[in-house]
């Protein structure tokens, strides 16, 4: 049992101090990588640290790169184009995508706002879960870490129970495993501003696209904003399930345009190909809001899909998918 797992006592248990291997696993001895190009950027609410309005996702997506050492030129490539928010989480492939996200901040740790999310719902496994993400991601902490997925209130009880994971959570901060703390849904709206407004959390992660699926827009949203959190979106294409020409669909230049137009930090992508990281950097770095007038004709435009996108992220776990599927949409 995880009784007191101070951020001493992990580096010592994973052989991470100073006086042992794995120097470069520090931050601060990290040279920056040279060649960073420009995205635009914003403040990450009461962080105040500035990242790119792209994320770059770690998830299925990033799994779809069956070839590990291609997957890590990818993720490489990414943050050349500027990219500098990496969200990833252990239920990505069980700590695969962890692991791969690890062996590229060996060297570019410095680079990057990272940021990763646990599923477990009790204080002694959200650690036990931490400790052993931070093994993989071979640092010494993360940006940012996550409750992944809340879903409906009877979730939210058992996060908030005395021995439930947001006291695990808290203490992740407060122990400097974690410089900030947050949680992630794609379920309800109601749901997570409930739980924004009830504790003290720095950032939210919340599915934010033109269909508005489950109301996260109307609720969520200016909940956090209320409280100045960090505010992610994703979901932007519904993994694809919004992208295509037929009824209740959009291009990816639409849909991404939408998001980042929202009161938010930055939308997170998965990209599994480099034409698709190549043509959202492009979308990125020439961003400019859409008016309000344009931001109306597309919330209309994806009405047709906001139900069938509910019941698709209902009980989602985000698992790999063919690269072919995400063109046949």
């Amino acid at each position: 049992m995880v009784k007191d797992l101070s951020r001493r006592k992990f580096l010592e248990r994973v052989g991470l101090t100073t006086a042992g291997v794995g120097i470069s696993l520090f931050p601060h001895v990290v040279e920056a990588h040279p060649t960073i190009a420009s995205l635009p950027k914003r403040k990450l609410g009461r962080t105040n640290a500035k990242v790119s309005i792209l994320a770059f996702g770690c998830g299925s997506r990033f799994l779809m790169y069956e070839d590990e050492e291609k997957a890590i030129a990818a993720l490489n490539h990414a943050i050349d184009l500027g990219i500098t928010y990496l969200d990833t989480a252990y239920a990505y492939g069980d700590g695969k995508s962890e692991s791969r996200v690890g062996k590229v901040m060996t060297t570019r740790r410095k680079d990057v706002w990272l940021a990763t999310k646990i599923p477990d719902r009790t204080r002694d496994a959200f650690l036990r879960r931490l400790e052993g993400s931070l093994t993989r991601l071979q640092t010494n902490h993360v940006d940012l870490v996550h409750v992944h997925s809340l879903g409906q209130a009877d979730d939210l009880e058992k996060i908030e129970a005395p021995d439930g994971a947001l006291k695990g959570l808290l203490e992740a901060r407060e122990q400097k495993l974690t410089r900030f703390i947050g949680m992630t849904s794609h379920t309800n709206g109601e749901v997570l501003a409930t739980a924004i407004q009830r504790h003290d959390l720095d950032c939210v992660q919340m599915a934010l696209n033109a269909s508005r699926n489950g109301r996260f827009e109307e609720l969520a949203l200016p909940a956090a904003n209320a409280k100045n959190l960090g505010i992610i979106a994703m979901k932007v294409t519904g993994q694809e399930f919004l992208l295509g020409t037929a009824a209740g669909k959009a291009d990816i230049d639409s849909l991404l345009h939408y998001s980042m137009s929202l009161p938010v930090t930055a939308a997170v992508v998965g990209m599994p190909t480099l034409a698709m990281l190549e043509q959202n950097t492009t979308i990125t770095r020439n961003f400019s809001p859409l008016t309000k007038d344009e931001m109306d004709r597309l919330r209309q435009q994806l009405t047709p899909s906001r139900d069938g996108l509910e019941h698709r992220l209902s009980g989602h776990f985000d698992g790999p998918t063919a690269v072919s599927e995400l063109f046949s949409v």
